[in-house]
């Protein structure tokens, strides 16, 4: 209840001096017990540890009485940045740019504050700085790993409607513009 990020069962092991096969035992039977009781918090194996959260159903009354209107939500700009890090890791600014069609200098620098962004290393061809997503970005969508993000190809549109709209863009660019007529009364 104490620890400020998921703990694994062998650091739990260690400190209550039992052997990890039965610590990951009572983790987990003590896991179903509190969702059979419908208790106000679960225990949860989140981000490669285990870690207590309040239950759901309750989380709308525990975040009013802590915030109490201090929420800090991440802005459109910021999730989507989020999104292209998550399933493009690792991932130079550069990149993300490209991809997202803006500047994201100050988004990135945003998410490495809030800690669900950290420097990767560097990119061998060009010496950029890469990114990639922390263990408290699954600690805050609830996965182990980032092998539970969902996939993205059911919310792609498809190549042929891609190619479609690229033409119907194209014609447009390559048509003049028709001038406009003249106002009423005018010469």
């Amino acid at each position: 209840m104490v620890a400020d990020e998921p703990l694994d069962q062998r650091a739990l092991a260690s400190a209550v001096g039992y052997p990890e096969g039965e610590v990951a035992a009572a983790l987990a039977a003590l896991a179903a017990e509190y969702d059979e009781q419908r208790r106000g918090f679960e225990l949860r194996n989140v981000a490669g540890g285990w870690r207590f959260y309040t239950r759901e159903e309750y989380a709308a009354v525990v975040e009013a009485f802590v915030l109490d209107g201090q929420q800090a939500r991440l802005t459109q700009a910021a999730l989507e940045t989020l999104a292209v890090v998550a399933y493009q890791q690792p991932v130079s600014r550069a990149r993300v740019s490209a991809i997202r069609g803006v500047n994201v200098d100050g988004v990135m620098r945003t998410l490495v504050n809030r800690g669900l962004v950290e420097e990767a290393g560097q990119d061998g061809e060009h010496g950029a700085t890469l990114y990639r997503t922390t263990s408290y970005f699954l600690e805050r969508i609830g996965v182990v790993s980032l092998d539970e993000l969902p996939e993205l190809a059911p919310y792609l549109p498809e190549m042929a409607d891609m190619e479609e709209e690229l033409a119907t863009t194209a014609q447009r660019e390559a048509a003049p513009e028709a001038p406009e007529p003249p106002a009423e009364g005018a010469p």
